[in-house]
């Protein structure tokens, strides 16, 4: 269910309330504890349950089995998120000690993988949840320049650099040998023609441009292609690198034998995390997503809630930083972590070394 926009100013700030009582205490609100809470704000305890009445209509609280008190919905922890998210970008909103932890956490590193590696440990050390990064899909990396390197009969190694100054290796194997005079030739064409394009982009150039010339295409085509078809600019099926670091701050308060079966199932599971970070995490947009309910499409993930950004190193995309955490996180810390560690990775890898 979307949240109800519609609540009136009082019912925010009951609801606020509500949701920060629950965070911190993990019990269902009652209105004797609400009107407590706003003793020195004039609101009675019948206004309060008048209002809490109005919020359980709208979809944003619900009633745990015979208890008095109430608790969120999943509706009522994305309108408390959208009130945090306009603010999120500020590095000021960061507590300065938290902003020296990560600083030193990440000295020494330089290069992309060992970037996302200790983000995955940081934001788990800092979070309540488990942190992830996943490095951006090499398909959509936009290329530089390649070079060719003969090895040895019908052996070649290809080098690839990319826009963001990410280098790929391989080692191809031919099913016919090229003299160094043609890997030369068919790099030059590959430097010269597509500079900048995705690697994506190219493989399917190059296809297209062999179906159009098949019976005219010359000996460099020819090269090519093979070269291409072989794998030197990245194969479809390569994987991503996923790091996970946190397992345990989830599982620690976990009393369910299944429940946590399921969860480390789903958390194991490499590609599931990467459909997860990409179905929801959109590398264009450079603002930190939270994403509440993600039990709606995946089930094992019940009560957990993905906060993440995409780190850029330029204009490219590095990979996707993020939290997956208990519905109970303490969203603005988290969000502004998320955020600050995702701007970090141009000035850390830009950087001078």
């Amino acid at each position: 269910m979307a949240p109800d926009l519609r609540i009136s100013p009082r019912e925010r700030l009951v609801l606020n309330a509500i949701i920060e009582i629950y965070i911190a205490t993990g019990e269902p609100v009652a209105s004797q504890t609400l009107a407590r809470f706003f003793d020195k704000d004039g609101l009675s305890a019948a206004t309060i349950r008048n209002v809490m009445a109005s919020l359980g209509e709208a979809g944003m609280l619900e009633q745990p089995h015979t208890s008095a008190g109430r608790i969120p919905t999943a509706s009522a922890f994305r309108a408390y998120v959208g009130q945090l998210t306009g603010v999120a970008n500020s590095t000021n909103v960061l507590e300065q000690e938290v902003r020296e932890q990560i600083e030193s956490s990440f000295a020494g590193v330089n290069s992309r993988q060992q970037f996302l590696e200790r983000t995955s440990h940081v934001l788990a050390l800092i979070s309540s949840g488990v942190g992830l990064a996943m490095e951006a899909n090499v398909q959509n990396h936009s290329l530089d320049h390649i070079h060719f390197s003969r090895l040895s009969t019908g052996r070649v190694l290809a080098v690839v650099v990319t826009k963001a100054g990410m280098v790929l290796d391989r080692v191809l194997s031919l099913d016919r040998d090229l003299a160094l005079a043609e890997l030369e030739e068919a790099a030059a064409y590959l430097n010269q023609n597509f500079r900048g394009w995705s690697m994506q982009r190219v493989r399917a150039e190059i296809a297209h441009r062999m179906e159009q010339e098949r019976n005219e295409y010359d000996s460099r085509m020819r090269s090519v292609e093979e070269l291409c078809r072989k794998g030197a600019l990245a194969q479809e099926n390569s994987e991503q690198s996923v790091f996970v670091e946190g397992m345990g701050n989830l599982i620690a308060g976990e009393i369910d034998g299944e429940r946590l079966r399921q969860l480390l199932s789903a958390l194991e599971a490499k590609r599931r995390l990467i459909e997860l970070l990409d179905a929801y995490v959109d590398a264009r947009q450079q603002s930190v997503r939270v994403v509440v309910g993600l039990e709606e499409t995946i089930p094992e993930m019940r009560g957990l809630v993905l906060v993440g950004a995409p780190a850029l190193l330029g204009k490219q995309n590095l990979g996707i930083v993020a939290v997956l955490g208990p519905t109970r996180m303490h969203y603005q810390e988290t969000i502004n972590a998320v955020s600050y560690i995702a701007q970090l990775s141009d000035r850390i890898l830009q950087a001078p070394q």
